[in-house]
């Protein structure tokens, strides 16, 4: 027999699933912002595992056990929905972007590798020149300007004016 009851019927107050999401995911984005550092344009292993890892840890945390459809649904939605507004205020105020997205890091100016960004974004030599290589470049001093992008991708500029990256491509398909 089916106890519909226990199905849809939420066992917590709403508000404090409501609550218990927020405050989980404005815990969680704050860790991955400001805590984990970008990687070169790829997510690996060990990044997947962390972030498991704290979803795990943070379901008890968010969830409280929560036993109906209604308040999982409740809970996918405030983290949603927090998700959104963050993306939003970072693209409504300017001035708050920082906060929202790491802004571009230089690593190559000039055909010179600045280390001192390198280390503070740990990538490594063979890193850089490994995602020069993909964009079609073949030494570092070839290029002019050279960045880590928030979102970890690397976007180049030649030394002779060619744009390089998958920001080039993008716009190739645009209309």
């Amino acid at each position: 027999m089916i106890d519909w009851q226990e199905i849809f019927v939420p066992t917590h107050p709403i508000h404090e699933i409501i609550i218990r999401g927020t405050f989980t995911y404005i815990l969680l984005f704050l860790i991955l912002r400001f805590l984990l550092k970008r990687q070169s344009g790829v997510i690996g292993i060990a990044d997947l595992l962390v972030i498991v890892l704290i979803a795990d840890a943070a379901q008890n945390a968010m969830a409280s056990e929560y036993k109906s459809i209604t308040e999982g649904t409740i809970l996918i939605l405030t983290i949603v929905f927090w998700n959104y507004a963050i993306d939003w205020i970072g693209y409504r105020f300017p001035a708050l972007q920082r906060l929202t997205r790491p802004p571009p890091l230089l690593l190559i100016k000039n055909g010179e590798m600045i280390f001192r960004n390198m280390r503070q974004e740990m990538i490594t030599t063979e890193e850089l020149t490994s995602q020069l290589r993909q964009q079609g470049v073949e030494h570092c001093s070839e290029v002019k300007l050279a960045y880590i992008e928030g979102d970890g991708r690397i976007s180049i500029i030649r030394k002779d004016k060619e744009e390089t990256g998958q920001a080039d491509t993008a716009m190739k398909g645009a209309p």
